[in-house]
């Protein structure tokens, strides 16, 4: 006989959290959504998932519920506000959150909700953007229990390429921190890359396929750049203000340990400024304009 599915719960149903709940529907697992703009969730419910009215409705028959939301506050709100997770959870239930958070406020968090109800607590964020997540193949990045996370790696598995235990809870907040940290300060000079070529007279499409396969390829380099150089902005792919925040909480963190963390400082300074321009929630393909002339941009 083969083994039921877990019954999973979501909250979160934004970029990331549509597709990856398309997904989890589609390889056949029982689901239970909440948003808190609760018509994003009409296009998951015609597919068979369950719609609840509060958070703590994700714990009534879930084995997993997991989290893909905006930033820290938000899940505080939404695991230890009212109406939230901490009212119906339960021992043995697992909650996995892809959200990009504060590592010692991860643990905090994790520790409270343990303490409480008996709850553990994964922290899963990811990478690889929203054609990840409508492909299956972000990278995870996961901290907490050896046995945990080896409970989620098969669900996991319908949502990423790979899953790496980083570590104790918070650990694979820190390790999505460093990816920002790459992801960001390489737009950032994809930006200025662009802008040159173009003030160059060299057509700024030619460069990401010109470096392709050279030691100045990468990911960032081969969507951002023909997408600059082309000024497509749209559809938006992911926001300003997502990378905004985890370099701020990059920079944090380095203070908080007493080490230097220039280049990010300095990206998380020009991503503020592009972000004051009325560019939060805009595409970081837009950072291309910081750099263009005024009769360009």
């Amino acid at each position: 006989m083969s083994t039921p599915l877990p019954a999973l719960a979501f909250a979160g149903i934004g970029l990331m959290g549509l597709p990856m709940t398309r997904r989890l529907l589609a390889a056949g697992y029982p689901l239970t959504l909440w948003n808190r703009s609760a018509d994003k969730c009409q296009p998951l419910v015609q597919l068979g998932g369950k719609q609840a009215a509060l958070p703590s409705q994700l714990c009534a028959n879930a084995d997993i519920v997991m989290l893909c939301l905006a930033n820290t506050e938000v899940v505080r709100e939404v695991v230890f506000g009212a109406g939230g997770i901490v009212e119906a959870a339960r021992p043995g239930q697992l909650l996995v959150d892809f959200s990009s958070l504060d590592p010692a406020t991860t643990r905090q968090m994790a520790a409270e909700l343990d303490a409480r109800t008996g709850m553990r607590w994964v922290d899963a964020p990811v990478s690889g953007g929203t054609p990840g997540a409508e492909n299956g193949t972000l990278a995870i990045m996961a901290g907490g229990r050896v046995e945990d996370i080896e409970r989620i790696r098969p669900v996991l598995a319908h949502l990423g390429q790979r899953l790496t235990r980083m570590g104790d809870v918070g650990a694979g907040q820190v390790t999505k921190l460093c990816n920002q940290m790459i992801v960001a300060c390489n737009a950032l000079v994809i930006a200025e890359v662009v802008a040159l070529a173009e003030q160059a007279g060299v057509d700024a499409a030619l460069i990401a396929p010109a470096l392709a396969g050279g030691f100045a390829d990468s990911k960032p380099l081969q969507i951002l750049g023909p997408q600059m150089a082309a000024s497509q902005f749209e559809p938006i792919k992911w926001h300003v203000r997502t990378l905004l925040k985890d370099l701020d909480g990059a920079v944090k963190l380095s203070r908080e340990l007493g080490m230097a963390a220039p280049l990010s400082g300095l990206a998380a300074q020009l991503m503020r400024l592009h972000g004051s321009q009325g560019n939060l929630e805009r595409d970081p393909a837009t950072l291309v304009q910081l750099y263009r002339q005024p009769d360009e941009a």
